[in-house]
């Protein structure tokens, strides 16, 4: 099981991801720079300058979006992967304890892999799973994860509005200011319902 301190670093790392956030609005907003930031290696050159001002604009605001989410949903597999190995030893997977229809979905996703002759994504077949179907795992599972949450309905709706705010993200369209305010407290919300 996950200690207390995991818990706070993670909490930690992820308000500093906030904060920083908060930051680069400021230099935006202002036009300055207040050099918190690393510099990103550009795309390459020959396609790049390509795509239009606006759209670079764009996506260069929707990567910051996009890395919280990449965090979140990674450490959010990891809770449960971590509860479940404590719990069930490293066949956790294969115990009963993921609903069958995630387990279905789970191997078409890899399936779809290897019949398209690409690289497999992982070896752990969490990470074939959806952000809604997270949540499922975690709430098909109370008796173990109602020691790290507070409340299941809670772990319902603070996931099933992520759910709801990854979509633009992952699918290359821009966040309305209120989403991303929205997107900024189902993070805090996230980790405030971490018991």
């Amino acid at each position: 099981m996950t200690n207390k301190a995991d818990d706070y670093i993670r909490s930690f790392g992820m308000s500093g991801m906030l904060i920083c956030d908060e930051v680069r609005i400021i230099e935006q907003q202002f036009g300055i720079s207040l050099g918190h930031a690393c510099t990103v290696a550009e795309p390459p050159a020959e396609y790049y300058p390509q795509f239009e001002q606006s759209v670079r604009n764009e996506a260069s605001e929707m990567a910051r979006h996009y890395e919280m989410f990449y965090c979140l949903e990674k450490a959010i597999r990891k809770l449960i992967s971590e509860t479940l190995l404590d719990s069930d030893g490293v066949d956790w997977w294969d115990k009963g304890r993921i609903p069958a229809g995630i387990v279905q979905d789970v191997k078409a996703n890899i399936q779809r892999e290897i019949d398209n002759g690409i690289t497999r994504r992982s070896d752990s077949p969490i990470d074939y799973t959806t952000f809604g179907q997270l949540s499922g795992i975690i709430t098909s599972n109370w008796g173990l994860f109602g020691t790290i949450f507070s409340s299941s309905r809670a772990v319902e709706k603070v996931m099933a509005s992520l759910n709801m705010l990854r979509g633009p993200i992952a699918h290359c369209c821009p966040l309305a200011e209120d989403e991303v305010d929205r997107l900024q407290l189902a993070v805090k919300d996230w980790f405030r319902i971490i018991g």
